[in-house]
């Protein structure tokens, strides 16, 4: 039986939530109830426009209908198939529809059901790739201070938040850290790429000579620093690191969970730097938030080193239950569908010097030490409250909430990364919101 969407549950206790502070939420519930398009819909019948496509994800909005058809016709044709040993059609039809939109080199699509399980995928392809050609002292990964890379036992070792490592014990033995590029006393207030911090990519080099480059299976990075608080990549930063990853025969992975499909007016965000990885992780967008999905999309480089050995024997002893799920292929079709259809990241592109002015129209702002762009992606930076960090943009979650739009923080950074299909308005509407609520912050 469904739950009336006008009935709150009898009982809040039993799910324990995910990143969320669980005794405040459940004080005072903030519950959707409904969705469509660009805005949500709240038990209390307000509606809420969404400045965060959901979390990164449903950047074709919400409910958009060949999507939900799609669900509701394969789920009724065939729920699910076995994706070891079998397949089905749907699955091999995305993967040729990704490596369409992808980086010229991309070739081949593991399938796996989240952002996470994808970086956990790339990192033991990385290792296993070298392996089988024979350089198996290659084991060390590489990646960066704030960097986020999904919630994995992989992706928290790799990955440089310190809130998401620091209780979970040691971890993954054999990673290093390349420092962040968050250089706020020469790059405040940048409109798209900041000049400064180039160099930072040489520490590989320091990495490299440090533990011999014949122990370093890769390095990950994202192209742009999502979760961290919308990190831009220096100009000629991922130039560098993939002319020293190549050097010394180190694969480059990115990860696009985040910047994947459309987010800054391309497919990928290697094609927006031109700047080509060996392999790639996305999830997210790819079925527009609506189905679990992920991927890793490879060279065929990487690839074709494991297609050895007899035709019967299995090349890659990996895979979860729901690679290639049925249900989330049919998603994930329509939705690039809808992306190519409504044009949306070419929208995208068109709308970016828009959104760029609207969101840098908040600087001197009370509390805003810095404000970063690029594509559909912003960020406003506050000045913490002494001895409370946090504190500030949390509470302006919640008042921007109150006031009817969706935003998101980290730390004292608001992050927005609306849908694609976002109109000036609708931008008018969220930024000017934004700006009531932080003239109202103490």
């Amino acid at each position: 039986m469904a739950l009336d969407r006008n009935t709150a549950p009898n009982d809040l206790a039993a799910f324990w939530m995910p990143f969320t502070s669980n005794r405040q939420f459940k004080k005072n519930p903030r519950m959707f109830v409904g969705a469509r398009d660009m805005h949500y819909t709240t038990a209390d019948g307000r509606q809420v426009l969404d400045g965060t496509a959901g979390l990164w994800c449903c950047n074709a909005g919400h409910c958009r209908p060949l999507i939900t058809e799609a669900i509701s016709r394969q789920a009724a044709e065939m729920d699910y198939a076995p994706a070891f040993q079998m397949g089905h059609p749907s699955a091999f039809e995305l993967a040729n529809r990704l490596v369409d939109i992808a980086p010229a080199g991309m070739e081949h699509v593991f399938y796996c059901n989240s952002g996470s399980e994808a970086v956990d995928t790339a990192l033991k392809i990385a290792i296993a790739y070298h392996r089988v050609r024979g350089e198996g002292t290659r084991t060390r990964l590489i990646g960066r201070e704030r960097g986020y890379h999904g919630v994995g036992f992989g992706g928290i070792s790799v990955g440089g938040i310190v809130n998401n490592r620091k209780y979970f014990g040691a971890l993954l033995n054999g990673v290093d850290h390349l420092p962040h590029t968050h250089l706020p006393a020469q790059n405040s207030f940048v409109k798209g790429q900041p000049e400064h911090g180039a160099h930072l990519a040489e520490e590989l080099e320091r990495i490299v000579a440090l533990h011999g480059p014949e122990t370093i299976a890769a390095v990950i990075v994202e192209p742009m620093a999502g979760s961290t608080g919308v990190l831009m990549p220096p100009k000629g930063y991922l130039e560098k690191l993939r002319e020293i990853s190549s050097k010394h025969g180190i694969l480059l992975i990115f990860d696009e969970v985040i910047t994947g499909f459309g987010r800054l007016g391309a497919p990928f965000a290697s094609q927006f730097f031109g700047v080509t990885p060996d392999m790639i992780t996305c999830a997210k967008g790819l079925t527009n938030g609506v189905i679990p999905m992920g991927a890793v999309l490879t060279t065929a480089g990487v690839h074709d080193a494991f297609m050895q050995g007899p035709e019967q024997a299995i090349e890659l002893f990996h895979g979860y239950t729901y690679s290639g799920n049925p249900i989330a292929s049919a998603a994930g079709i329509a939705t690039l569908e809808t992306y190519k259809q409504e044009r949306l990241f070419e929208r995208a592109a068109e709308l970016a010097p828009y959104w760029e002015e609207a969101i840098h129209s908040l600087a001197g702002k009370p509390h805003v030490i810095d404000i970063r762009n690029l594509g559909l992606i912003g960020a406003v930076e506050l000045q913490p409250i002494p001895g409370e960090p946090t504190k500030r943009a949390f509470n302006a979650f919640l008042k921007a909430y109150e006031k009817g739009i969706l935003i998101r923080t980290t730390g004292d950074i608001i992050a927005m990364s609306p849908p694609l299909i976002i109109s000036k308005p609708e931008i008018d509407t969220l930024i000017g919101t934004l700006g009531e609520v932080l003239d109202s912050l103490d």
